[in-house]
């Protein structure tokens, strides 16, 4: 079973910059897609940022061209890199992996990013 660690979150003044770090137990380049969600109290959790093996990323409307997602197969790490923070962004930072054969979806404990005003 895959399991998955994050860790950097912490609180952030508005306008600061942090980085987050999901490192899996196994090798990330057997999983299709890897992302990070975030939930923020009483809110779904939403997609933030996801990555393909091929290196093909997508980005949510509100983070773009704030946040870079990136990975380090050989690290069996994936981060997520944002910039000029914003209060909103603040929740709960999980990493995911998912493949589609054979299936699994995993998900990592979370970490919290909050961002102060």
């Amino acid at each position: 079973q895959l399991q998955l660690v994050e860790s950097g979150g912490g609180v952030v003044q508005a306008g600061g910059s942090l980085r987050i770090s999901c490192v899996a137990s196994t090798s990330i380049f057997s999983s299709d897609i890897m992302g990070w969600y975030r939930q923020a109290p009483g809110k779904e959790r939403e997609l933030v940022a996801s990555i393909s093996r091929g290196g093909n990323t997508n980005y949510a409307d509100s983070v773009k061209g704030r946040a870079t997602i990136s990975r380090d197969n050989a690290k069996n790490t994936v981060y997520l890199q944002m910039n000029s923070l914003k209060p909103e962004d603040t929740g709960v930072y999980y990493c995911n992996a998912q493949r589609a054969v054979p299936p699994y979806r995993y998900w990592g404990q979370g970490t919290q990013v909050t961002v102060s005003s």
